[in-house]
């Protein structure tokens, strides 16, 4: 892996290139949100009409600054970027993320033109290259967000995207939940910087726990299969590939001028590299936190609790559909049960608590459940307001037995055990076929690296 690439994430100087004193424009935006977002390291903020912006001393270029870049982040017009890649050139400036956008994607002859011509100005001034046309890029863990929105929360996912609304999607929903996360990289038209070089800068990312990667195209297939296998058989990695049907390749091209190839070929490859695969957005988000964050699983086999009948119907339906095994309680576990819960509750798969079960009933239930040989993954649905149901999750997490919960319809009293869960690193969903998914993707995962464990 080249060295510039960590300069991304880990540089212990930024020049903003573009930097503006007018708070609407997107110059002014990506420098308050890097000095915001508490960025320790040197920060020189490019602008030929301005003395002093944000408090930052401002220069005319960077052949003014006195003291080394590692990282150029350019929001100039699009014709302008090739003479700013000239400079970063003289300046030995290794890194630059380039945010202007007005190159392939407005399928213009012109447009075409200027991208070939700042890929060969990068080339040849040895400067390494994210974008054009993306939405920069983040590690919370250093207060680096050179992007927006300005995302604090430092966690343990990392999201690669050639969207980067999709990005700014996943670090909200892993900032709303108290997840956080540990690099956002947007990867526009990339014409230099790609999926997998930055695929292999996080599989040795020691704060990445899990990796969500949205693709419109694959540049190099070969070489991104080989270091995805390498990455899954350290951590989870989890896709979702855009460009699925005709109209689809047609928009992929529209949007970052990219072809986007067979999907049934990228679907089939990506399982071999042990990657779980996403259909949508909030897929793509739940799979990395569940996989990033739940136990691994010895087995399929799901037993569903619920005090929701209609969560606990839904949710077998969808496990079956998925190919998952519902598990088969023993007659042991049976009468425990039985002798513990109040007669109107139904002991079978699903286990019905029904609608007055309370934190002290779902605590009974998984002290018998967790001993039960014949279950891997324990599904724990609690319908409507249940305090205390993070207590009870947090007790038996631990137990051997995958534990996934679900909470729904319990309006705010959710919202706070939702929270106390997941600040304890415990992923919670919103609706069953969401975590159903998540246990999907978990059993996928765990048999790939049986499998290589296995070889």
């Amino acid at each position: 892996m080249s060295s510039a690439i960590r300069l991304f994430f880990e540089p212990e100087s930024v020049a903003v290139i573009g930097a503006s004193r007018d708070p609407s424009k997107t110059g002014h935006v990506i420098l308050k949100n890097i000095v915001e977002g508490g960025y320790k390291g040197r920060i020189y903020p490019i602008n030929p009409s301005a003395n002093e912006i944000l408090g930052l001393k401002c220069y005319k270029s960077v052949l003014e600054v006195p003291e080394n870049i590692d990282l150029a982040v350019v929001v100039v017009p699009a014709r302008l970027v090739p003479s700013v890649i000239d400079e970063l050139g003289v300046k030995k400036v290794k890194a630059a993320v380039i945010i202007s956008g007005g190159f392939r994607e407005t399928g213009t002859q012109e447009g075409r033109r200027l991208e070939e011509e700042l890929k060969n100005k990068a080339i040849s001034n040895n400067v390494r290259v994210l974008g054009p046309n993306c939405q920069g890029v983040n590690n919370p863990h250093v207060g680096l967000c050179a992007s927006w929105p300005l995302i604090r929360s430092r966690g343990p996912l990392a999201i690669v995207s050639q969207s980067g609304t999709i990005a700014a999607a996943f670090e909200l929903w892993a900032e709303e939940e108290g997840i956080g996360v540990s690099k956002m990289a947007a990867l526009g038209n990339k014409i230099d910087v790609d999926e997998t070089d930055l695929l292999e800068y996080l599989r040795d990312d020691a704060e990445t726990r899990a990796i969500a990667m949205y693709i419109e195209s694959i540049r190099d297939g070969r070489r991104f299969l080989r270091v995805a296998t390498e990455t899954s058989l350290k951590k989870p990695v989890v896709v979702l590939k855009s460009g699925r049907t005709p109209s689809g390749v047609r928009a992929v091209a529209s949007h970052t001028g990219s072809l986007a190839g067979s999907y049934a070929i990228y679907y089939s490859a990506f399982r071999k590299a042990g990657i779980a695969v996403a259909d949508t957005i909030e897929e793509l988000y739940d799979i990395a936190k569940g996989l990033a964050l739940l136990p691994r699983t010895d087995g399929e086999r799901i037993q569903i609790v619920t005090s929701s009948g209609g969560s606990g119907i839904v949710s077998v339906d969808y496990a079956e559909m998925l190919g998952l095994r519902l598990a088969s309680l023993e007659e042991s576990s049976r009468e425990s049960l039985r002798s513990e819960l109040p007669t109107h509750c139904i002991v079978g798969n699903p286990l019905d608590l029904t609608g007055d079960a309370d934190a002290e009933r779902y605590d009974k239930v998984l002290k018998v459940l967790v001993k039960d040989p014949n279950i891997d993954v324990i599904l724990t649905i609690f319908g409507d307001p249940i305090p205390g149901a993070s207590e009870v999750i947090k007790k038996w997490f631990n137990s051997g037995k995958t534990i996934v919960p679900v909470y729904i319809g319990g309006g705010s009293v959710e919202v706070v055990e939702r929270r106390k869960m997941h600040e304890s690193r415990i992923p919670t969903f919103k609706t069953p076929e969401r975590a159903v998914k998540v246990v999907k993707a978990l059993v996928d995962y765990t048999r790939f690296l049986r499998m290589h464990q296995a070889s």
